[in-house]
């Protein structure tokens, strides 16, 4: 899925807040049994772009 914004929405900001683990394993540190960190981190980001975006109305197909 490709998901393209307008030049005028591509600056907007979003925050997620995340722990240090979560933070550190975006980053490529690996934790024993941590894949359950990471996959949880992306959900939170995932989510607060879906709340901030509407990518319905920004998808162009």
């Amino acid at each position: 899925m490709t998901t393209q914004f307008a030049a005028n929405r591509s600056e907007e900001k979003i925050s997620v807040e995340l722990t240090r683990e979560e933070a550190l394993a975006l980053t490529g540190v690996r934790f024993r049994d941590g894949h359950d960190i990471e996959v949880g981190a992306r959900k939170k980001i995932r989510t607060a772009f879906e709340k901030t975006f509407n990518f319905a109305a920004d998808r162009t197909e």
